[in-house]
């Protein structure tokens, strides 16, 4: 049996698993940090930019609970500037089907188009993927998933999938089976309710496509055939 974390500060107080899961995870940030970090380590200032609204303080505060937890580790390196990588642990991976039953969930019962105050960020999707995405155990391959615009708004994942999973990396893959490419407005509108793929640039193994971006939307409606 795993090493069970110190009591918190201001538990449930309730001796039931699932009161103790949300003593560990139940706070605001918690399983978004989680999902975040699903794609690989990030540094603070990398965790700042796909968390808007979270201060430097909560953060900072919030990962050092989760290192303490054995939710995440903390990696420093000897460089100039300083420069601090946080990872899962296999603790804090075990929840990403949690994250993707959750995801799920939100889909069928809270889904809706954009909010004049949410911020939106087409990464989040893709790094919710792992838990999200269930591919049959046949399915194998590389699929790159990018999000087009200025340079500083451009994003690049890429998702392997085999063994009935997915694990996703954020960088460029022209190495890939198949590629997803769409300006952030289109992929707002392909992952919409009753949203459209078809402004969505498709190419290469139309199956893992298919298995990718049918996981990440709640709308059944066509992919979008490359020109």
């Amino acid at each position: 049996m795993s090493t069970v974390p110190p009591p918190k500060r201001h538990p449930y107080a309730q001796w039931a698993p699932d009161a103790r899961a949300l003593d560990l995870v139940g706070d605001k940030w918690t399983l978004l940090i989680v999902r975040d970090l699903a794609s690989g380590p990030r540094r603070f200032v990398e965790l700042q930019r796909v968390l808007p609204g979270i201060s430097t303080e909560q953060l900072r505060s919030r990962l050092n609970r989760m290192v303490a937890d054995g939710l995440l580790t903390r990696q420093r390196y000897r460089e100039v500037p300083p420069r601090v990588d946080y990872e899962l642990t296999d603790r804090s991976r075990s929840l990403l089907p949690v994250l993707g039953a959750l995801a799920r969930w939100g889909f069928e019962w809270a889904w809706g188009a954009p909010r004049d105050d949410e911020a939106i960020d087409i990464g989040a999707f893709f790094r919710v993927a792992p838990g999200l995405v269930i591919p049959p155990p046949e399915a194998s391959g590389l699929v790159g998933l990018a999000v087009d615009g200025p340079q500083d708004a451009q994003l690049r994942y890429v998702a392997q999938i085999g063994g009935g999973a997915l694990t996703m990396q954020e960088r460029d893959a022209p190495e890939a089976d198949a590629h997803v490419t769409a300006s952030e407005r289109d992929w707002i509108e392909a992952l919409s309710p009753d949203g459209t793929r078809d402004h969505l640039t498709v190419s290469g193994d139309e199956e893992l496509t298919g298995i990718v971006l049918d996981g990440l939307s709640s709308a059944s409606v066509r992919v979008a055939r490359a020109a």
